[in-house]
């Protein structure tokens, strides 16, 4: 007995596939998003099936979520992300209270109950320069891989300030910033930390610990630091960052299957 989730974000699409505990992750994927959402959801699914060995007859239990649940027919129902984030960083943070999700087109930060219920949370999804796009455009301005920022911000002996709230007016400052000679490593260690300090105000200086960063944007070399440094707070990267959301999507279809609720 196989249970999926399919998180269809506004970057890409993923997809987990649960063994019957609930508990083993078998196999996990990710593709670039398109216009056919629901038609990449099923090919990833198949795809990861036919990898394993199974059959779609072995899956008894689809859940859908994302920007584009509503869009994935393979699904049986669709979950909100906010409650899918929260089983799935739960998943591999059992005590996790606090969640920083940043991805490639927003950020949110979710407080948990001690039952690991989601409390309440705030979203930033009006402005790339808190999410993942805004680092993309960095890495392609400074013609460096996002793998790299890691090594370059630790070289940084003073961050440039980028204090722009705009994505375009923080490009234009960091192109400013170049033409006046900044090093890339201080543009690159400046941005991570002003990033890093946007997401911390949505926190209003409450949250509580263990503070757990998920999301595509927790795998770029050197944020889980900044991040740390602008709470003044312990932060762990979630076990499966970039496919939480869809590791939450199948936990919460596995509960389904025996009749349990969210």
């Amino acid at each position: 007995m196989i249970c999926a989730g399919i998180d269809a974000g506004s970057r890409t699409t993923k997809v987990v596939l649960l063994e019957a505990g609930g508990r083993r992750v078998l196999a996990s994927g990710v593709v670039d998003q398109g216009i056919e959402q629901g038609a990449l959801a099923r090919s990833l699914l198949d795809r990861l099936l036919e990898e394993n060995r199974l059959r779609r007859d072995d899956v008894v239990s689809i859940v859908a979520t994302g920007y584009g649940r509503r869009l994935i027919d393979a699904a049986d129902v669709a979950i909100t992300e906010i409650t899918c984030q929260a089983w799935g960083v739960r998943h591999g943070v059992p005590n996790a209270r606090t969640i920083i999700d940043i991805g490639g087109q927003d950020s949110k930060l979710l407080r948990l109950c001690d039952d690991g219920a989601v409390e309440d949370f705030v979203m930033n999804d009006r402005c790339a320069a808190g999410t993942g796009r805004f680092l993309e455009l960095l890495a392609a301005r400074l013609g460096v891989r996002l793998a790299a920022f890691d090594e370059l911000a630790g070289r940084s002996r003073q961050p440039a300030p980028i204090s722009s709230m705009c994505v375009v007016f923080a490009e234009t400052e960091i192109v400013g910033l170049l033409a006046s000679g900044a090093a890339p490593e201080d543009i690159v260690a400046g941005v991570e930390a002003s990033l890093a300090a946007r997401v911390a105000a949505m926190a209003a200086r409450k949250t509580a610990s263990p503070i757990v960063l998920t999301g595509g944007v927790a795998m770029v070399p050197g944020m889980a630091d900044a991040m740390q440094a602008a709470l003044g707070q312990p932060v762990i990267v979630a076990p499966h960052p970039q496919v939480s959301c869809a590791l939450g999507a199948a936990v919460l279809a596995h509960r389904r299957v025996n009749g349990r609720i969210y």
